[in-house]
């Protein structure tokens, strides 16, 4: 970052700095408690208990059983484990009770992270499920009920974020849970198994797997100030899974591979930290996204992109007619703020955010989104700052944009662009 300039970091959701205990609690087994957990001698222990522990902290801080939660590599990783690992188990169960022509199916939507939505696709290329979207409304909710009606005979898994990764809008997993549920006992069936990833909604949102009602649910060390490359999955007992994995059989065998003990570690101290404080932090960022949200809708032909209300405390994205929003984040980087457009995950890509096309937004509207999300270190200060800077920068890139230059030529009465 530049020196002897003001950085305002309002990109969270993309990833978030180490808190200093994370790493405090971490350093410990990069160099004395240096043992292979499935080592039977004292060191190989030592770091065996530690890796129990947090196992012991998560499972307490999301309702669960320590049995029930299984650490990976990320976010990704704990996706793709829990919708491959059910499709193998489940489609052998699809295939016995209907026929082997038979394939299993699964309902998501169009507004998932590219690690479920783009497996699903790829997998419904190949032929090996069947897929249904279910379309959410203009703010990006998705009813329960509309999920629900979709579940058929062959239907395995309903896959559905908690909370948006791009326009913070926060979807009824409970009450899809209880329909799910429902649907279960109605029909004798072990399936449809629910799985949501809460990437984004850990620190801010109860993470309590009981009152959700899920079967699966993602969670990622980097979105919590906790290390990156380690997350877990929580998969609610008597739930089977094909493991993706093979070798060593850590991770109740669903997961092979030394545990990342540093990582591991610190993921739990991370969750525990931002689970302590989430009802005070989210009261205090939902004042401050406000106050942004305010501010840059001030701006003639913004748009906010997610619900107004069902969101999360630190999410805001604006879409700003007429502009690129790369060109954008580039002159506030130069400012010393930092956003996003689209999601980081696909940062490298110029296509527009599949999620502003999927809320029914114009190709345009979507090219010109920012995303700002807020975390521990954002102030009012910094709020009024990105206020301050935006306007001037919308306004400069609408003098140069190719719409405008088009309505102007079109203004001084040529028919057509030569």
């Amino acid at each position: 970052m530049r020196k002897n300039k003001q950085n305002v970091y309002l990109d969270h959701a993309a990833t978030t700095p180490m808190d200093e205990r994370v790493l405090k609690t971490m350093i410990p087994f990069f160099t004395e408690v240096y043992g292979n957990p499935s080592s039977l001698h004292a060191p190989g222990q030592q770091a065996h208990e530690a890796v129990s522990q947090a196992r012991k902290t998560v499972a307490k801080l999301i309702s669960a059983h320590e049995d029930e939660i299984v650490f990976t590599s990320g976010g990704t990783e704990s996706d793709n484990l829990a919708i491959l690992g059910v499709i193998k188990i489940g489609g052998a169960d699809v295939k016995s009770r209907l026929g082997k022509d038979v394939i299993p199916h699964i309902i998501s939507n169009e507004l998932e992270h590219p690690a479920v939505l783009e497996l699903l696709l790829v997998l419904q290329k190949r032929g090996e499920i069947e897929l249904t979207l279910v379309k959410a409304d203009k703010d990006g909710v998705l009813l329960a009920k509309n999920i629900a009606e979709e579940i058929k005979n062959n239907t395995i898994l309903v896959s559905v974020m908690y909370a948006n990764n791009e326009i913070g809008t926060i979807e009824p997993i409970s009450d899809l849970g209880k329909l799910i549920i429902k649907n279960r006992k109605q029909t004798g069936l072990t399936y449809p198994l629910l799985h949501t990833d809460a990437c984004q909604a850990a620190g801010y949102l109860d993470l309590n797997v009981e009152k959700l009602h899920v079967d699966l649910m993602t969670l990622n060390g980097g979105k919590i100030y906790g290390p990156k490359g380690v997350g877990a999955l929580y998969i609610r007992r008597g739930v089977r899974l094909s493991a993706q994995v093979i070798g060593g059989g850590q991770e109740r065998g669903l997961r092979s591979g030394t545990q990342n003990v540093p990582g591991i570690v610190g993921f739990a101290k991370a969750l525990d930290l931002v689970q302590a404080k989430r009802e005070k932090e989210s009261a205090r960022l939902e004042k401050l996204r406000d106050r942004l949200i305010e501010g840059l809708l001030k701006i003639p032909k913004s748009r906010l992109n997610g619900h107004a209300i069902k969101r999360l405390p630190n999410n805001v994205n604006i879409s700003f007619m007429d502009i690129e929003g790369e060109a954008a984040m580039l002159y506030l980087d130069a400012k010393g703020v930092y956003c996003s457009t689209g999601s980081a995950c696909a940062s490298t890509s110029l296509d527009p955010s599949h999620v502003i096309l999927a809320l029914g937004m114009s190709y345009e509207a979507a090219h010109g989104s920012l995303r700002f999300t807020l975390g521990k270190s954002t102030t009012k200060a910094d709020i009024d700052y990105v206020i301050k800077v935006l306007p001037p920068i919308v306004e400069q890139l609408r003098k140069i944009s190719p719409v405008n230059l088009d309505m102007e030529y079109f203004s001084n009465g040529n028919k057509e662009k030569k």
